[in-house]
């Protein structure tokens, strides 16, 4: 058997694909196959499981015994964090979605290489939006996406995350920037492998397809806002009381 493989090697093929690769002369056909489909399995379940740690119910609920998904928009991720519970909670939020989506990408990158990582990043958002251990009602899976996307691809998440910037500041509108975004994700990633690769494009923009489908889908009801003119703008503030709040007296 050969295990001969180098860190590029790793990246680019993963280790299952790579070791199939260096033994197809003494592995049977049917075994590099059920090596491979094992790979993919473990990729996506691992991911989704992972994705399914949905952060803003965690926090939610050991720090303030509460469920996020009770209060302002009912979305369970970082925008919402902020503005039921302040800045901490929204900064435990993105640390927590983000590094469960780096979790992902090097279980995928250790498996399969950089198809791994786009498998996993499709499964870890999955899961942050409709997580097994919440009954299925979880996030937006913005910041999921965002750093999948950087795992997978640093430089196409520099040019979004640059539009995203752009567009909220101009805006104030979280979900305009993270819908423009994700539609032009399939775009800029085609557009950069092929400066890659003058040949042809990447499979991989069929992965960002998926991924900007999953996001528009759930940002439906913000997408309805936005044309009635009645999204919530966003702001460093907290600007929703919980049901303990609202039953102080004012101070003044």
């Amino acid at each position: 058997m050969n295990f001969n493989m180098t860190f590029n090697d790793i990246l680019n093929h993963g280790f299952v694909r790579k070791f199939a690769e260096l033994n197809q002369n003494v592995l049977t056909t049917g075994t590099q196959i059920i090596l491979i489909i094992s790979a993919v399995l473990v990729t996506l379940f691992a991911s989704y499981l992972l994705g399914s740690l949905n952060f803003a119910i965690i926090i939610s609920g050991k720090q303030y015994k509460q469920d996020i998904r009770n209060f302002g928009s009912k979305n369970a991720g970082m925008t919402n964090m902020m503005r039921t519970y302040g800045k901490k909670a929204a900064g435990l939020t993105l640390l927590g979605d983000a590094l469960k989506a780096v979790a992902s990408a090097v279980i995928g990158y250790a498996l399969l290489g950089q198809l791994g990582a786009y498998i996993s990043g499709v499964f870890c958002i999955l899961g942050h939006m409709f997580p097994i251990f919440y009954r299925f009602k979880g996030g937006k899976g913005v910041v999921t996406t965002a750093v999948s996307i950087l795992m997978c691809n640093p430089l196409v998440f520099l040019i979004l995350f640059t539009m995203f910037v752009i567009i909220v500041a101009f805006t104030k509108y979280i979900s305009l920037g993270s819908v423009m975004c994700v539609l032009l994700y399939p775009l800029v990633l085609d557009r950069i492998e092929r400066l890659l690769n003058p040949s042809g494009g990447s499979a991989f923009t069929l992965f960002a397809v998926l991924v900007a489908v999953l996001v528009v889908f759930k940002h439906k009801e913000n997408i309805k806002r936005l044309l009635n003119h009645t999204e919530s703008k966003f702001s460093f503030k907290k600007s929703v009381k919980t049901p303990s709040e609202e039953q102080e007296p004012d101070k003044k």
